[in-house]
C-alpha cells in the first residue's frame, strides 16, 4: 500500500470557532482584507463573528463585497487592486464557494505582479495567507487549493491551485448556514455529495481518501430524507457542513471527474447553480461508473442505505429536477467545451474521449424537460 494525503489547513469546526481562533488570525498579520458577496456574509452572522475577532486582536480590515455567484477574473482583479492599496497582510473569504474561491485569487494577485492569465498556469510564487469562513455546505473550498473562476471569453470556467493556495485556517460554524433557504441548502448539499461520489470514483482515489469519502456520504445519506422534505433542522445542517468539509478534503487529494467538467456548461449557458448543475448529470454519470466500477457504486449505495442506482438517481432528481432539453448542435458544442476540462477527464474511470463525453450529454436527454 502506498499513497499520499496532504491537508495543511488548520480546521476549526463548531460553535464560536471564529472568535476561538482569533489568536491565530493575529499571527497572519495586523491588516486583513475581507472578500465577500453582498449579503450572505452579514446575514449569516459570519461577518459579525470575524469583525468581533478582529476587534479582539486589534486587527484592521477592509472589505470587498462585490463577489458574484460565479466570480470572474475581472472581479478578482479589482479586489486584488483594493487589497494591495489597503496594505493587506492576509485575505479572508467569507461566504459560499464563490467568495472563498475569489479570496484565493485575490491572495495570489495581491501578492505578486503577475499576468492574470498566469493564474491558470499556476505560474506564481507569492500568495498572501488565506482564511476561509464558509456560509454554505457545498464546495469544501475552505480545505482545497482550488479556485474556479468564470472566463466568459472561453465560455467556460477554469481553475487553478497549488500547495500555496490552501487556506491557512478554515472556520466552520454550522450556525452560519441557518439563514440559508431550502433551495440553496439543497443545491449546495448536492455539490458536496458530488464531490464525495466523484472523489470515491476517481482514478486518483486512495485508501485514506476513500475512508473520508464514505464517511461524508454516510453523513449526506442521513440528511437525504430532510433534504427531500420541507425543512432541514440544525442537526442535519451540522452533518451537511461536515460532509462538505470531507468532500473538500478528498477532492484536494483526488480531484473531481467528468460530471464537474460537464456541469460548467449548465452554469455558463443556463445560469444553473454549480451544485444543481452537477446533480443534473448524476444519472448518466452513475450509470457510466456502474458499468466500469460496479463494486464502487454498490459500496456507495450501501453507505447511503439505498437499494439501487435508480433509487439514488431518482433521489438526486427529486432534489434538483430534470436537465434541460439540448439541441444536437448544443450537445456538439458542450462536448467540445467539456474537452477543455483535461483534469476532470483524466480522473474519470475508463478512457474518456470525445465519443464518451458526447454519449453522456446525449444520455441527459432521456430525462430532459
Amino acid at each position: 500500500m502506498k499513497f499520499q494525503f496532504h491537508l495543511p489547513t488548520a480546521v476549526h469546526f463548531g460553535k464560536n470557532c471564529v472568535i476561538g481562533s482569533s489568536s491565530e488570525f493575529s499571527e497572519l498579520g495586523a491588516k486583513a482584507f475581507l472578500v465577500t458577496g453582498r449579503h450572505s456574509a452579514r446575514v449569516s452572522g459570519a461577518l459579525d463573528s470575524v469583525e468581533e475577532a478582529f476587534r479582539h486582536e486589534g486587527i484592521e480590515w477592509t472589505q470587498f463585497d462585490r463577489v458574484e455567484n460565479n466570480p470572474s477574473l475581472k472581479t478578482v482583479q479589482e479586489a486584488a487592486a483594493s487589497a494591495r492599496k489597503s496594505g493587506a497582510e492576509f485575505i479572508v473569504g467569507i461566504g459560499g464557494g464563490s467568495a472563498i474561491d475569489a479570496a484565493k485569487a485575490v491572495a495570489v494577485l495581491a501578492a505578486g505582479d503577475i499576468a492574470p492569465e498566469d493564474l491558470f498556469r499556476n505560474r506564481f510564487d507569492k500568495v498572501l495567507p488565506i482564511v476561509a469562513v464558509p456560509t454554505t455546505s457545498g464546495t469544501g473550498s475552505e480545505v482545497t487549493p482550488y479556485s474556479v473562476l468564470l472566463c466568459p471569453e472561453k465560455e467556460t470556467k477554469l481553475s487553478f491551485g497549488t500547495e500555496k493556495t490552501f487556506p491557512h485556517i478554515a472556520c466552520l460554524n454550522p450556525a452560519y448556514t441557518y439563514s440559508l433557504d431550502r433551495k440553496n441548502t439543497v443545491n449546495t448539499a448536492v455539490d458536496a455529495f458530488t464531490h464525495l461520489l466523484e472523489s470515491y470514483c476517481s482514478k486518483r482515489n486512495t485508501p485514506l481518501s476513500a475512508c473520508l469519502a464514505l464517511e461524508g456520504l454516510a453523513s449526506f445519506g442521513r440528511c437525504l430524507p430532510a433534504l427531500l422534505g420541507d425543512s432541514v433542522a440544525e442537526r442535519e445542517r451540522e452533518l451537511l457542513m461536515y460532509a462538505s468539509l470531507l468532500g473538500g478534503a478528498v477532492i484536494a487529494q483526488t480531484g473531481v471527474t467528468i460530471a464537474h467538467g460537464m456541469g460548467y456548461c449548465y452554469t455558463c449557458f443556463h445560469g444553473i447553480p454549480h451544485g444543481k448543475a452537477n446533480g443534473l448529470l448524476m444519472k448518466p454519470y452513475v450509470e457510466y461508473v456502474a458499468r466500469l466500477c460496479p463494486e464502487k457504486i454498490r459500496k456507495v449505495l450501501s453507505t447511503l442505505r439505498l437499494k439501487s442506482a435508480e433509487e439514488l438517481t431518482e433521489a438526486i432528481a427529486g432534489l434538483v429536477g430534470k436537465p434541460p432539453v439540448l439541441s444536437p448542435e448544443t450537445i456538439k458544442k458542450y462536448t467540445e467545451l467539456t474537452l477543455l476540462q483535461k483534469g476532470s477527464i483524466a480522473n474519470t474511470a475508463g478512457n474518456m474521449g470525445p465519443e464518451e463525453i458526447r454519449a453522456l450529454w446525449e444520455a441527459t436527454q432521456k430525462e430532459a424537460v
